[in-house]
């Protein structure tokens, strides 16, 4: 596999994706996540938390594209003006994101509950974002002449992996938007979207066209697997002992 010209194309610059990720985090700066938060000193820490998170996942989208395109460490890599210029990976922000939110908190000093309205928003915006994927031709499928099958600028029916994406976030954002409306899970919700997509990722990433370098598996299925086990974690230990004040917080949300 030749990394460099997988990065490199994806760095070329396409107005359709730039405007669907444009739209997607439109949706999520636009929606008001700190309307339940009453004292201003609450909104800052959260915006604090919000803004370490970002480098955070930022920097997990590039790393998961380093090993799952670039085959890195498994292959040498040293273009790196090339992968950040590349595409980003959801499920290394989603991930490193968290775990990188989750380690500044006690820094922090961080009391609140997780914002369980942006674990109802975030799928929406990432979904709105997967239709770019669609119009630059990137995340593309295995070959597949069926039904749901798209064609590229190749030309081969494949697998509509960018529509299957849409589809799975605005399955999981209803889904999540349920549980909130109803207060389950309070302060669980994004853990929950770790598992869901963490397992939704992991199956089809056997129908994209990615090397399955790592053990038999692609980096983005290990990311994926690490996704379910920190979800899985993290239910259980916020179901076992929640801190105190978070009942009240909960009644506020």
């Amino acid at each position: 596999m030749d990394e460099l010209s997988t990065l490199g194309s994806a760095a070329q610059f396409h107005p359709g994706y730039a405007v669907s990720v444009l739209l997607g985090f439109a949706l999520a700066l636009g929606f008001p996540l700190t309307k339940h938060m009453q004292d201003p000193r609450d909104r800052r820490r959260y915006y604090v938390l919000q803004g370490i998170t970002l480098l955070g996942a930022l920097a997990g989208a590039k790393l998961a594209v380093l090993m799952g395109d670039a085959l890195w460490p498994l292959e040498h890599f040293d273009d790196w003006a090339a992968l950040l210029l590349s595409g980003r990976s959801i499920i290394g922000a989603l991930l490193v994101g968290f775990l990188v939110a989750e380690a500044a908190k006690p820094l922090m000093s961080y009391k609140m509950p997780p914002n369980d309205r942006f674990a109802v928003i975030l799928p929406f915006s990432i979904g709105i974002g997967r239709f770019g994927c669609y119009l630059a031709g990137c995340c593309r499928g295995l070959p597949y002449d069926g039904a749901l099958s798209i064609a590229y600028s190749d030309g081969i029916a494949r697998h509509a992996i960018a529509f299957y994406e849409m589809a799975f976030h605005i399955a999981a954002g209803l889904f999540l938007l349920h549980l909130y409306r109803r207060k389950i899970l309070f302060g669980r919700l994004f853990a929950l979207y770790l598992i869901l997509y963490g397992a939704f990722r992991f199956q089809t990433e056997f129908l994209r066209v990615t090397e399955k370098a790592f053990m038999g598996l692609s980096a983005y299925q290990w990311f994926a697997l690490a996704a379910i086990v920190a979800g899985i974690i993290t239910i259980a230990l916020r179901s076992a002992r929640q801190p105190s004040g978070w009942a009240a917080m909960r009644a506020e949300a």
